[in-house]
């Protein structure tokens, strides 16, 4: 299996890629879809909804500083972009800024010297809410091996470097609706089943119900 992107659902898909595009410095490939331009690995598409986001997603980006000038560097970017601050219910001695996007997805600009994501580019994580058993299931479903597992959280990272994607574990919000990201997959539907993934009306779901997709195989980044 390979992680080919993570799809947003967005009411105004070219506005959300335009803003990441910026924030990240990616490359725009048709108006819709970023390429990374670091060792991130996966692709993000924006894909059209009319639903407006109504709670806060599932996961989320943690980006990463040098210093504390470049975690206002960032931070004042994605402003300028069109992000703003917002309250997820942070303490005020926590370092990290918590920051959402046009449409109020949710991400963090971490603060430097955060040694779990030491040896992560600028997007340092994606970080999620779920249990032991979703991290364990997507290391072996993308073939990326454990780098913790601990307390019940969870966080795998290719091994070709790039974000790690991370599980908090509990306690964590039930699922209410359909998750406003999703992941997109190249690779054989009998394998994903065959670890635990259960075929929903869309595509599939993990075993704690997130949705993902399978696409046909696409040429490697």
């Amino acid at each position: 299996m390979r992680l080919h992107a993570l799809c947003f659902a967005a009411q105004d898909p070219a506005r959300l890629a335009s803003f990441w595009a910026g924030l990240l410095n990616w490359t725009v490939e048709d108006g819709v879809t970023l390429a990374p331009t670091d060792d991130t690995g996966f692709r993000i598409r924006f894909l059209p909804t009319e639903e407006p986001k109504t709670r806060q997603n599932q996961m989320h980006f943690d980006l990463t500083s040098t210093s504390l000038a470049n975690q206002r560097e960032t931070v004042a970017r994605a402003l300028d972009l069109g992000g703003r601050h917002i309250d997820i219910g942070q303490l005020p001695e926590e370092e990290h800024v918590v920051l959402a996007d046009p449409e109020g997805n949710e991400f963090c600009v971490i603060e430097p010297g955060n040694n779990f994501l030491a040896e992560c580019g600028f997007v340092g994580a994606l970080a999620c809410d779920g249990s032991q058993e979703v991290g364990y299931f997507w290391s072996k479903a993308l073939g990326w091996p454990l780098v913790w597992d601990q307390n019940q959280e969870t966080a795998i990272r290719s091994p070709h470097g790039g974000p790690k994607i991370t599980w908090g574990g509990p306690p964590f919000a039930p699922k209410t609706g359909r998750n406003r990201l999703h992941f997109e997959l190249t690779g054989d539907p009998q394998e994903v089943t065959r670890l635990g993934a259960t075929v929903s009306d869309d595509g599939f779901t993990d075993p704690d119900g997130n949705e993902f997709t399978l696409v046909p195989a696409a040429n490697p980044l």
